[in-house]
């Protein structure tokens, strides 16, 4: 039997430099050449009127002619402008006209998903997957191939430990998305072709979209049960930052972005959507992370980085201005790399079910908080939190008795370890709902999903919080109020079954 590897050789090879075995395939056994000319079609993504971005000085031009009716607050933005909505111009330009031309391909045209494999030595049947894209824009030098680069370093280090002997205990999978930018249509179409499978078998996903979003620190979004996992793990690295020799990435991180109120810990934040862990996590529930470098949020303020998915996107200004060292991206993928494999090669998962407790806690006081922003509206329709502060503490003590037995658990049984592993992988399959959010059944995990308002951002509990959303000025308050306690009734059921799951099996 192959033997593993201790951590320190593991991070030495994470970046070798040439591979001495080849380890992959460009078509897995799990991706079938299914022909696509006979598949039902769906075309409800596509916009409807012509759509296109333009510059600042062209808009401006545009916003400040405007007439018509003024817009809700919400809708304006930081041009010094007075903002108006149309239709037409202000009186000095109403026999103006604006012509835009737009030139679009639209065709039916197949995509190419390239998957790879390392089947496990031990439990082949369990999988690992490090998945990114590779379609871009334009030029694509930050998004996506800063990821795609770490997704090739992985396989590499991979392929030079597999000459040495080593095997991982699980399968990994890697993954070369097609299509993102198009509406994740690579990932999810794949996830959707393998769904039976991978929620049978699926360990955990890790996204490798843009490796570096800005040049200050550290970022990571995951589900909570890998907080404890991202932690360990980035006490292990080195801060690629000058000045900070012998300083560990953990301290870094934590230095720049302690913006936790309950802890003494880095942020993680929670995941929304818009790449390609999407369908995994928000509608297969199985456990998913991501990590990149990012910016200074408290000075930087723009949404993302200046040259997002444009021309100026480029392998010079990563090089020039981002990253010269490429110390930064190489700490990314000892994070990425770091996951999959400690995922892959650990006997018991690394999976903290205490820290889901210790979340389902926080998001549970934070949408009742919501809630009693309406104290009279709450008494009048009797909603009431109760029961899913229940489910949340059921939810605490099942987790707290599991991590009681994995002290105790016998290494040495198989059996025992299997069980516990089980039960580990499944806690995020049973936040799913089969019918899905409403008006949003592509959408299925009750705990998690992208905020209707910014599909990047993620919501908690996001059936209570589109209930709540905006309800003062709902047309019918009562049928309104009814909504919020029928999600409230959801997820407390869901939450108390996740519990039963932790559960000793019989």
């Amino acid at each position: 039997m192959a033997g593993t590897y201790p951590a320190e050789e593991l991070r030495e090879e994470m970046f070798s430099t040439s591979m001495e075995q080849e380890t992959l395939s460009h078509q897995g056994t799990l991706l079938k050449n299914i022909p696509t000319e006979s598949a039902l079609r769906m075309e409800s993504g596509l916009p409807k009127i012509p759509v296109h971005p333009i510059g600042f000085h062209d808009a401006i031009h545009l916003l400040k002619n405007m007439g018509g009716q003024i817009p809700p607050n919400n809708w304006k933005g930081s041009l010094n402008v007075s903002y108006r909505i149309g239709p037409g111009f202000i009186d000095d330009f109403k026999n103006q006209t604006v012509r835009m031309n737009i030139q679009t391909n639209n065709q039916v045209t197949r995509i190419y998903n390239v998957i790879g494999k390392i089947r496990g030595a031990l439990e082949p049947d369990r999988y690992v997957i490090l998945g990114g894209h590779r379609d871009a824009w334009v030029f694509g030098g930050i998004d996506p191939m800063s990821g795609a680069a770490v997704v090739h370093e992985t396989v590499r280090s991979a392929g030079r430990l597999l000459s040495k002997g080593w095997r991982p205990r699980r399968t990994i999978i890697f993954a070369s998305w097609d299509a993102e930018e198009f509406g994740l249509l690579g990932s999810t179409e794949w996830a959707e072709d393998n769904a039976k499978l991978l929620q049978e078998r699926a360990v955990a996903y890790i996204n490798a979209d843009s490796a570096i979003e800005g040049m200050y620190t550290l970022r990571v979004d995951c589900t909570p049960s890998l907080h404890t996992l991202v932690y360990d793990l980035t006490k292990q690295i080195a801060s690629p930052e000058e000045g900070e020799e012998g300083v560990s990435l953990y301290e870094s991180w934590h230095k720049r972005d302690n913006w936790t109120n309950d802890r003494d810990a880095p942020r993680i934040s929670k995941l929304g959507s818009g790449s390609d862990f999407e369908a995994y996590f928000i509608r297969l529930g199985i456990a998913a992370g991501r990590a990149r470098y990012t910016k200074n949020k408290k000075t930087e303020r723009y949404s993302s980085y200046p040259v997002y998915h444009s021309v100026y996107e480029t392998f010079e200004i990563v090089e020039k201005f981002y990253d010269p060292s490429f110390k930064r991206l190489q700490t990314v993928a000892q994070v990425r790399g770091g996951l999959i494999f400690l995922l892959a090669d650990s006997q018991l998962l690394p999976l903290d079910v205490n820290e889901y407790a210790d979340s389902l806690r926080k998001y549970a006081q934070s949408i009742s908080q919501l809630a009693q922003k309406h104290p009279d509206e709450m008494e009048m329709y009797e909603v009431s939190f109760e029961s899913l502060f229940s489910a949340v503490e059921n939810f605490t003590v099942a987790a707290r008795d599991l991590h009681e037995r994995l002290q105790t658990l016998n290494r040495a049984d198989p059996l025992q370890v299997r069980v516990m592993n089980d039960q580990l992988m499944y806690l995020e399959r049973a936040f799913i709902d089969p019918l899905g959010l409403p008006g949003r059944p592509f959408y299925r995990h009750v705990i998690f999903a992208p905020s209707s308002h910014n599909k990047y951002a993620g919501e908690s509990f996001p059936g209570i919080y589109d209930a709540l959303f905006d309800i003062e000025n709902s047309a019918d308050p009562e049928k309104a109020w009814e909504e919020v306690k029928r999600q409230i009734s959801i997820a407390a059921f869901t939450v108390h079954a996740a519990a039963m799951t932790l559960t000793p099996p019989a």
